[in-house]
């Protein structure tokens, strides 16, 4: 077995970070609140109630946060018939499976969306398992998403490598031990993605599998 593949799946395997945003703005506007689109876009990977806290403070009226959480819910279902994934993204699942990783998602969807992800990724067949919210306590920057990654696919931390697209991502997987390869697809800078743990850093999916042989996922040592 070559090692743990682990991957985020929103900004990574599908362009919908922007859908997220467009899906935020809205909600804290129907809740009466302005919040800059590119605030949002940074705090996009965080979990429900990191990102509303992040955006609004912790001084905020808290008895909003469910509503604002089920607003982003609700709009951004609307788009699930039409998630885009990007260009790649589920050929380099099946050709990392192929090479005897074991593929695990580590995302804060859960439930039709996440179902909706897959369905646009179409590589079910090259995925073991899924971390999703409803696994966790604690989502991204917390360690604890890519540490549970880890113990379903049977595997160390350091049998592990780590593919996302924000700084959150690679804050857990710098906090969990395991490699982290970043992707520019999210809209993040590069210098901030290395900044907060990248260990490489490829411009998107179909660029990663470009250059697969020379990454952390590649026949030198690594993983395993």
């Amino acid at each position: 077995m070559a090692g743990a593949a682990v991957f985020d799946v929103d900004g990574t395997l599908t362009d919908t970070n922007h859908l997220h945003v467009v899906a935020w703005w809205e909600a804290f506007r129907q809740a009466g609140h302005t919040v800059p689109m590119p605030d949002i876009h940074r705090a996009v990977g965080l979990g429900s109630g990191d990102l509303i806290e992040r955006l609004l403070g912790a001084d905020r009226d808290t008895e909003q946060d469910e509503s604002i959480s089920s607003a982003h819910t609700v709009l951004y279902a609307t788009y699930f018939d039409r998630l885009p994934a990007f260009r790649g993204a589920g050929e380099l699942l099946r050709t990392l499976a192929g090479r005897d990783w074991r593929v695990v998602l580590a995302t804060s969807a859960s439930g039709a969306e996440l179902a909706a992800l897959r369905r646009a990724v179409d590589a079910d067949e090259a995925i073991q398992d899924t971390a999703s919210s409803d696994d966790v306590d604690r989502g991204k920057p917390s360690a604890e998403p890519v540490e549970l990654a880890c113990r379903l696919a049977g595997v160390t931390p350091e049998q592990a490598v780590f593919v996302g697209d924000t700084v959150w991502d690679m804050e857990a997987a710098t906090r969990a031990g395991v490699r982290a390869v970043a992707l520019l697809s999210g809209g993040i800078p590069r210098a901030d993605l290395e900044r907060a743990g990248a260990e490489a850093v490829y411009r998107d999916v179909a660029d990663l599998l470009d250059h697969l042989e020379d990454s952390p996922f590649g026949p030198g040592p690594g993983p395993g």
